[in-house]
């Protein structure tokens, strides 16, 4: 659990990076309705949650640095007796005051009625531009009422991106976000694991993802993101969905799935024979791809660039594509002429977090960001090997991922998600057991 002061200390940091006659705002996520009465399940906006902790709909947070009646202001739903028993309990003003840390806290109904007199004396607004466009329309709605009203005299002068300042605050985890994203990866794990025991021939890839989800639910754990159960050819479908084809009895089983803890994510991915045992070619292949992400976590260490755990993935599975006929000519020039990405087409790996693919730059002053302790990112090289007729046979329609989430530590990296097995050997032995 993430504890209530941290979060103040967040809303702190912000409000001394914002500076001066600055004003933050800051929207929840909205409800999205499915059809009728029935909604989306409600997940809150990532920013907003990492700085409140608060999970209901219609909100909006408000910073002010320097307000002397208070900097934390929250504009929130009121209790109500009558809608609670249909939706389910708020937390009302009196508990954004004393369970979320607020200064003060005021019905959602009059934001519109309060924050442009809250402008006064504001010379910026930081809000996520573009976003929400109709947020960004009320701010700006807000700012033009406060200076016809004062001809002009009043009011902030620029609106700011908030992205950087807090994204780059996010990126780097706290003690108690890298817990929560411990016990997500080892939710994750287990319900991995489970799916690898759980598979046999003629079984539906629908099968499989249901033992997935069983994990994640017993836990109290959503999925962080559509699960990816891709039987064979399926496999060669990076973002494959559909979840729904019979197995391959001969062929390869590829999962990409993890599950969500207090808003932190995990992200493994497997490939496994439906059989219980690799082929030799298929072994071949997955040995390559091992081997790329062994190299690449390597370079997940403090100090190294941010691309250099790809470009370690890359000349591997260069290497092993040339000695296995995939690929032919000299290594550094098919790395350079970016051969390789007729089957291996996508980055290694990608920050985590709140969010799956989380925030912050991957570049600085356009080079490679330097990765530093308690940044969390994923090693996820693959090969997807299609039918075309130039390709070998042995190889055609073997698709490969494996993916792991490694912490950066002041040393060696701390792969959250090890127990996944990733060895054949081990992965058969768990299969047959």
């Amino acid at each position: 659990m993430i504890r209530t002061d941290e979060f103040a200390r967040r809303r702190a940091r912000l409000i001394d990076e914002a500076g001066e006659h600055a004003m933050v705002v800051l929207a929840a996520a909205p409800q999205t309705l499915r059809n009728g009465d029935s909604h989306y399940p409600y997940r809150q906006d990532s920013d907003f949650l990492y700085l409140t902790g608060f999970h209901e709909p219609e909100a909006v947070l408000v910073l002010l640095p320097g307000r002397e009646q208070g900097e934390r202001l929250l504009f929130c739903r009121e209790r109500n007796p009558e809608r609670e028993r249909w939706d389910g309990p708020r937390l009302g003003l009196d508990g954004a005051r004393e369970q979320l840390g607020m200064d003060d806290a005021f019905p959602i109904e009059d934001l519109d009625d309060i924050l442009p007199a809250l402008m006064e004396g504001c010379s910026r607004i930081y809000h996520m531009v573009g976003k929400d466009p109709v947020l960004d329309q009320r701010i700006i709605g807000w700012r033009n009422r406060l200076r016809a009203e004062h001809k002009g005299q009043k009011g902030p002068g620029e609106l700011v991106s908030l992205e950087h300042l807090l994204h780059e605050q996010r990126l780097i985890k706290s003690r108690d976000e890298i817990r929560c994203m411990q016990k997500a990866a080892r939710i994750s794990v287990a319900a991995m694991t489970r799916a690898m025991r759980a598979c046999k021939p003629g079984m539906n890839e629908a099968e499989i993802t249901a033992e997935l989800l069983h994990e994640f639910q017993r836990h109290g754990c959503p999925p962080a993101y559509l699960p990816i159960v891709a039987g064979g050819d399926n496999a060669l479908i990076l973002h494959y969905i559909e979840n729904n084809r019979v197995l391959p009895e001969n062929g390869l089983l590829l999962i990409d799935a993890g599950c969500e803890y207090q808003g932190y994510a995990a992200d493994i991915s497997r490939t496994f024979p439906v059989s219980g045992r690799f082929s030799g070619p298929q072994r071949e292949l997955y040995e390559l791809v091992l081997a790329a992400q062994n190299a690449a976590i390597d370079q997940v260490r403090p100090g190294r660039p941010f691309e250099a755990y790809h470009e370690a993935a890359v000349r591997t599975l260069t290497e092993g594509m040339k000695d296995l006929g995939l690929l032919n000519g000299d290594i550094d020039q098919l790395i350079e002429d970016q051969s390789y990405r007729r089957f291996y087409m996508h980055k290694t790996g990608h920050w985590l977090g709140l969010d799956v693919h989380d925030v912050g730059d991957y570049r600085i002053d356009d080079q490679s960001r330097v990765l530093e302790k308690n940044m969390v990112v994923t090693v996820e090289p693959g090969l997807y090997i299609g039918h075309d007729d130039d390709i070998p046979e042995q190889w055609r329609g073997i698709g490969i991922r494996i993916e792991d989430d490694i912490r950066v530590t002041s040393d060696a990296p701390d792969n959250l998600t090890e127990a996944v097995p990733r060895k054949p050997e081990d992965i058969e032995a768990v299969m047959a057991g």
